[in-house]
């Protein structure tokens, strides 16, 4: 049961997620924090965080993860399989279709109307981890993380994972 439970926390999102690991990182936080229960949101927070500073796709590596914790090894293959395969059938059969239609003035409408929904569910995501950084390590360092990082990454360019390392360094040494 347990991996029917992996398979349907992975394949939903991705399959009714649009956009990539960005657009369906709330929908799975949604799965494996508010209805299975198997972390919390920090513990989601903490795997986003570290899954951000790895290279390759942010959905399929919280997935191993995930799964792996959940169910061991073959928890991390259900998880990840659920994470592949909607994107592998949806992007074969759509793929022949919107080619077909690019130009197609409702495809452009189509692909209009999906970003704003996009940047409103990153935002709730922001929202969330914000306050449950504020719970559990206070304003000020929350305050003091978020405007090093956006200093760091407006004004000096610096990558986004020596960022999540940098933070975690900060974390690690005054909140420890």
């Amino acid at each position: 049961m347990i991996y029917w439970e992996l398979f349907l926390a992975f394949f939903i999102p991705n399959i009714i997620g649009y956009g990539g690991g960005p657009a369906i990182i709330p929908l799975i936080e949604a799965e494996v924090v508010g209805r299975y229960g198997w972390m919390t949101s920090q513990g989601f927070a903490e795997t986003l965080a570290l899954g951000n500073a790895l290279p390759s796709p942010i959905a399929t590596k919280m997935a191993g993860y995930i799964g792996y914790e959940v169910a061991g090894i073959l928890g991390a293959l259900v998880a990840v399989l659920a994470t592949v395969v909607p994107s592998l059938l949806l992007m074969l059969g759509a793929l022949g279709l919107l080619y077909r239609h690019r130009e197609s003035p409702r495809v452009k409408r189509m692909s209009q109307w999906v970003r704003p929904v996009i940047a409103v569910l990153m935002a709730w995501l922001t929202l969330g981890f914000f306050l449950e950084g504020v719970e559990s390590a206070g304003i000020i360092h929350t305050l003091i993380i978020g405007l090093l990082a956006t200093a760091t990454l407006v004004w000096l360019k610096v990558h986004p994972a020596f960022v999540v390392m940098g933070a975690l360094v900060y974390g690690a040494v005054l909140l420890g």
